[in-house]
């Protein structure tokens, strides 16, 4: 399917009114509709999930620039977005704090990002905020869950996407481009590039929230406005403050939300048990929120009071809803097929490991820069550069993190710098030159 096409690319449209229609209705997939739709085109997106709205899809995303960015651009709900981080500190095994340095960063939930750009996609209230007014000069936005994208061509000079539902109703929508956004499992990504394989890197997040007033005093102490990490051999874990029920960031009503990396071997029993629910059902990547083998997770709970400091344990014991993510890999050769026609954006083009704290703004800094292209305000070849660019430097960092972090037993001082290099804002990086050939 990936051939190339004698049509023109999308910027030779000039001022033309397109149809974009986008796999994916997740944060990448919202971002990319949301900076088209401002240009006055029209957008579809179509999402596999049988319900209308998203539930449970994460838990904590530290905002970096490029997602403050695009919620400055796009976002017209007055009403926080995020809490602010001033310090990263890391503790030792007794929970002491051995290391501190001054860094503001801002988090905020996968929730709260997901609904605020429904609002101002397609309208949807939600207790998280109200809907913003209409603005006549934006494209028309339609939302179509439950579209399980099977197949996809050329037609004329657009292109035919078609899908199935989860009842078996047959269907397809036209439009000028198709933007695939769904993900690191993208089937837009295996029509076009069935030889990438997203594959498991050997270890597992396992992720959760408490409620900030459920914690001890010295627990409180440890996560409120900080950005807190613990290492050991095959283990890292970290934890910091984000908004609560419905978006709210009062104190006391906050969620401590905590990422603990560690070993699964691929094909080993521990690894099975962790990735098989309370249903008995082996999942793939995720174990979302509720269904965590409870006898599963009381193995994890005693290795948390064994291995980690009084803090971060009592935050893993005491989370409600677990839940289990896979760490894998996929990076996609290019980003753009059929002269332009389809276009891949965020974790589609790249999935990267947690560590690097960029899976969110590669989704925005990919939509923004698409948009950019799109109205003429760049040419393609800086387009594709900077995506292409992003995705495979971002992608070899994430890899080389999770070595260095969960096999190797280096000095705290090597884990901190490899942090704050995952933290350098991304205007500021120089790619190398095997990162932007296209």
């Amino acid at each position: 399917m990936a051939v190339s096409s004698s049509q023109p690319s999308a910027a030779c449209q000039g001022s033309k009114k397109l149809h974009f229609v986008i796999v994916g209705g997740s944060l990448g997939g919202l971002a990319t509709g949301l900076a088209l739709k401002a240009l006055g085109h029209d957008t579809t997106i179509l999402e596999r999930n049988p319900a209308p709205l998203l539930q449970d899809q994460g838990a904590g995303i530290v905002a970096g620039g490029d997602t403050l960015e695009l919620f400055k651009r796009y976002n017209r709900v007055n009403r926080p977005i995020a809490v602010s981080s001033v310090r990263r500190q890391y503790l030792n095994k007794e929970g002491n704090i051995i290391h501190k340095e001054e860094m503001v960063q801002n988090m905020t939930s996968w929730d709260l990002a997901y609904y605020l750009m429904r609002a101002n996609y397609d309208g949807i209230e939600s207790p998280y905020c109200k809907v913003p007014d209409p603005v006549p000069e934006h494209g028309k936005a339609t939302h179509l869950h439950d579209r399980q994208v099977t197949s996809f061509e050329e037609e004329g000079e657009g292109i035919r996407v078609y899908w199935k539902t989860s009842q078996g109703e047959e269907g397809s929508t036209c439009g000028d481009i198709l933007i695939g956004a769904d993900g690191p499992s993208s089937t837009v990504r295996k029509l076009l590039e069935p030889g990438v394989e997203r594959k498991y890197s050997g270890y597992c997040a396992l992720r959760g929230t408490l409620i900030e007033s459920e914690a001890s005093e010295s627990t409180r102490e440890a996560f409120t406005n900080r950005f807190t990490f613990f290492h050991c051999p095959g283990i890292q874990i970290l934890a910091y403050l984000i908004p609560g029920k419905d978006g709210t960031v009062e104190p006391g009503q906050r969620l401590i939300n905590f990422v603990y990396y560690t070993n699964f071997p691929e094909g080993s029993p521990e690894l099975e048990e962790i990735m098989t629910d309370k249903d008995g059902r082996r999942r793939q990547i995720t174990v979302p929120p509720g269904v965590m083998n409870p006898n599963a997770w009381e193995k994890q709970r005693k290795l948390a009071r064994e291995r980690l400091p009084p803090q971060f344990a009592e935050i893993v014991c005491g989370t409600k809803k677990p839940f289990v993510q896979a760490v894998t890999d996929v990076l996609t050769p290019q980003n753009e097929y059929l002269n332009g026609k389809v276009v891949l954006i965020g974790d589609a083009l790249a999935g990267f490991r947690p560590h690097t704290v960029a899976s969110t703004s590669q989704a925005a800094f990919d939509a923004m820069l698409y948009a950019d292209y799109i109205s003429g305000k760049i040419s393609k070849e800086e387009w594709k550069k900077q995506t292409v660019g992003f995705a495979r430097y971002i992608h070899k960092r994430g890899v080389d993190m999770g070595v260095r972090s969960q096999h190797l037993d280096l000095p705290l001082e090597e884990h901190i710098n490899d942090r704050n290099r995952a933290s350098v804002p991304r205007e500021q990086e120089v790619y190398p030159e095997w990162a932007t050939v296209i």
